[in-house]
């Protein structure tokens, strides 16, 4: 929304820079540390995929259509109080809106329940590691 609003785009521009963006950082900030881990581009993209596709789009629908509905929000300045306590606005209603989706998702192994399944260690290296801490 900041991009869009500093360089004086429309309302379309903005909603789709600010789209496309919350997806490309949402994917990155989920795939980075598995790729830094030694999972292969495959596997982290569907494990990224998986884990955040609900969630951003949520966050995007409600995030940019309240910025919409708010008269003047989309083409107020940086400065303007008006836009910044809008998208402040935005941002917090957009967030609870994830809350219960992300909590359904994690509850049934997915979301990003499965972006934490692979640092999971399984009972067998936990007996082992138990062992020989023990010895």
């Amino acid at each position: 929304m900041a991009i869009g609003t500093a360089l004086a785009w429309d309302a379309a521009g903005t909603v789709f820079l600010s789209i496309a963006l919350a997806f490309l950082f949402g994917y990155s900030l989920t795939s980075l540390p598995l790729l830094r881990a030694g999972m292969g581009i495959g596997t982290v993209m569907k494990l990224a995929l998986a884990s955040d596709t609900a969630s951003i789009t949520i966050m995007e629908i409600v995030d940019n259509l309240i910025m919409l509905v708010i008269p003047g929000a989309m083409m107020a300045g940086l400065s303007s109080s008006l836009f910044s306590d809008s998208l402040a606005l935005s941002l917090a209603i957009a967030f609870v809106s994830t809350y219960p989706v992300n909590r359904y998702l994690i509850a049934r192994g997915r979301g990003h329940a499965v972006v934490h399944t692979p640092h999971q260690p399984d009972a067998q290296t936990c007996a082992r590691v138990s062992v020989h801490q023990h010895e």
